[in-house]
C-alpha cells in the first residue's frame, strides 16, 4: 500500500523523501516496482485514471459514494470499499464546504408573509414550492451579488441574476426567468427570508401578477431556506472558492457555467437519489 503511495505522487515528491517519511526502504520501493504487474493492480490503475478524470469533471465535490456512481454508471465494477481506498492513498479528497454567511436585510418595515413551508422543503410535483435567496462574491472590482430561485421538487436552478448591488431589481431579474423558463401554475410557493428586496412592494406585486403565493422564514431564523443555503455553499466550495475573480464578468461567466453547465445536467445529489436535477425531472416525467 504505501509503496503504491510513492509510485503515486514520485512526479511530485522525491522518492527518497517519501520512503523515509514512510519508514519503507528505497531499495524496496524500486524492487516492488520492477516486479510484474498483477490483474488486481492493473485495474486499480484503470479505475484511478476513472476516478481521477471524474474528479475533475466534478469540480473535485465527489467523495467516496457519488464517485462510485460515477464509476458504475460508466460500465466499471467496482465497490464503495475499493473506490474508497483507491482516492484515500492517492490523496483524492472532495473539497471542504464552509459556514454560509447570511446577507438578510431584515431591519425594516416592510409587510411579511407567512410561514407556508414551515421547513417542509419536500415538493411532490414541479412548480408546486420554489425558494430564492441572494449571496454574494468578491472580485477585484467589489462585490458581485447573486440571486437564485430553486425548484424544491427537483433541486434545479429555474432562475438566477448578477448585479454589483443588492436591490430589488436583482431578485425581480431572477424571478422573471423562473417563470418564463418553467410557466408555474397559480399558488406555486415562492419561499424566502424577510430580505428587504423580497418584501419590496415591487417584487410583492411581480408575485402577485405571476399568481405566485409568498412565503418567508420565520422572524428570527434566517436560516430556514437549507435548500437554496446548500446550494450556495456547493457553489462556492466548487468553484467560486477556488480561485480569484479579478472582473465581475468572469465570476458572471464561471457562475453561468457552473449553473448550466454542471449543477443542473450534471452534479449528482444524494436528495435527489443520486442523480442531476434535470436527470430527475426526466426521470419523473
Amino acid at each position: 500500500m504505501r509503496f503504491a503511495f510513492v509510485h503515486s505522487w514520485r512526479h511530485r515528491w522525491p522518492v527518497e523523501l517519501m520512503c523515509r517519511v514512510l519508514q519503507v526502504s528505497e531499495r524496496g520501493y524500486r524492487s516492488w516496482r520492477s516486479r510484474p504487474v498483477s490483474h488486481r493492480e492493473r485495474t486499480d490503475m484503470r479505475v484511478l485514471a476513472h476516478i481521477r478524470e471524474q474528479y475533475s469533471l466534478s469540480l473535485g465535490s465527489y467523495g467516496r459514494p457519488r464517485m462510485t456512481m460515477e464509476l458504475k454508471e460508466a460500465g466499471l465494477d467496482v465497490g464503495e470499499r475499493r473506490v474508497g481506498r483507491l482516492m484515500r492513498i492517492n490523496g483524492i479528497k472532495p473539497v471542504r464546504t464552509r459556514k454560509h454567511k447570511v446577507t438578510t436585510d431584515s431591519h425594516h418595515r416592510l409587510g411579511v408573509a407567512a410561514n407556508w413551508l414551515d421547513g417542509d422543503f419536500a415538493a411532490d410535483a414541479p412548480n408546486c414550492k420554489w425558494a430564492g435567496d441572494i449571496t454574494y462574491v468578491w472580485t477585484s472590482e467589489g462585490w458581485l451579488y447573486l440571486a437564485v430561485i430553486l425548484d424544491l421538487h427537483s433541486r434545479r436552478v429555474v432562475g438566477w441574476a448578477v448585479s454589483d448591488r443588492m436591490k430589488k431589481d436583482l431578485a425581480i431579474r431572477a424571478l422573471d426567468m423562473a417563470v418564463r423558463l418553467r410557466n408555474p401554475p397559480h399558488g406555486c410557493i415562492f419561499h424566502s427570508d424577510r430580505g428587504s428586496q423580497y418584501c419590496s412592494y415591487d417584487y410583492q406585486k411581480k408575485l402577485q401578477a405571476y399568481g405566485l403565493r409568498p412565503s418567508m422564514s420565520g422572524k428570527g431564523n434566517c436560516y430556514d431556506n437549507s435548500a437554496v443555503e446548500t446550494f450556495f455553499k456547493s457553489l462556492k466550495a466548487e468553484m467560486i472558492w477556488r480561485q480569484s475573480w479579478p472582473t465581475r464578468r468572469q465570476a458572471e461567466a464561471a457562475i453561468f457555467q457552473y449553473i448550466n453547465g454542471f449543477y443542473n445536467s450534471r452534479r449528482r445529489h444524494s436528495y435527489l437519489g443520486g442523480i442531476s436535477p434535470l436527470a430527475f425531472e426526466a426521470k419523473v416525467a
